[in-house]
């Protein structure tokens, strides 16, 4: 039901790059950029209309340092998970690549298994964090605030536990419907005994902390028996 998590996968050694990918798209969850030098990834980072929830990031890069490379994307402001993924195993290089700004290191060989676990324990991490950030219309959604605020900064939105839980469940979908007894069961955590009414209530309130202006198409729509967010919104996120 989520929407594909999107990788950035920096590493140089092609045939370990193509592996990497081919095993991590194998689950459903996770969508797979490649990148073989840093400038490359810098290049994909500041696409425009593209982002990334995550970074796996080798150290011996042919054009920089992969530790460097981290420190200089946060100095630039970019604050999504990064995992050095590296055959540098010493304790100082461990400590050098957290100190850089990594949130996770694995050493190689590694399982796919651990991988994969590592990054989930990150975007977890991160969704709840201060730095999660949402585009939905003209509003950054800021799930951990629990705030909507419009792209002129103007006009700031509060929402409530369960409207930021539903928007957010919404968001993950990628446009696609979400049927109300999923969101009762699994977002709000309510019994199948209680009405779907008490959803549509909730829904309600959303959708009108969402109208922008009039001339702003309704974000938030109903369909067959569920809800979903403006397939736009995600053709002008990237994803």
């Amino acid at each position: 039901m989520s929407a594909l998590r999107r990788l950035l996968i920096v590493e140089d050694d092609a045939a370990l790059r193509a592996t990497l990918a081919e095993q991590i798209l194998l689950d459903s969850k996770f969508a797979v950029d490649e990148a073989a030098s840093a400038a490359e990834a810098e290049a994909k980072l500041t696409c425009v209309g593209v982002s990334y929830d995550a970074i796996l990031l080798d150290v011996g890069l042919p054009d920089a340092d992969g530790r460097e490379f981290c420190a200089k994307l946060r100095r630039a402001g970019q604050r999504m998970p990064v995992i050095m993924v590296t055959g540098a195993d010493t304790e100082q290089d461990v400590i050098r690549g957290l100190e850089a700004g990594a949130n996770d290191y694995l050493t190689k060989p590694f399982r796919l298994a651990e991988l994969l676990a590592r990054v989930r324990a990150q975007l977890r991490l991160f969704d709840n964090s201060e730095d999660a950030t949402f585009l939905i219309g003209p509003f950054v959604f800021r799930p951990s605030a629990k705030l909507l605020q419009d792209n002129t900064g103007d006009r700031k939105v509060r929402l409530t536990d369960k409207e930021s839980a539903i928007l957010k469940f919404l968001y993950r979908a990628g446009g696609k419907r979400v049927p109300r007894q999923v969101l009762l069961n699994e977002v709000l955590g309510y019994s199948g005994a209680v009405s779907t009414y008490t959803l549509q209530t909730h829904v309600h309130r959303l959708r009108q902390k969402l109208k922008a202006d009039p001339a702003q198409p309704r974000l938030l729509l109903t369909e067959r028996g569920g809800y979903k967010l403006d397939a736009t919104v995600f053709l002008a996120d990237g994803r």
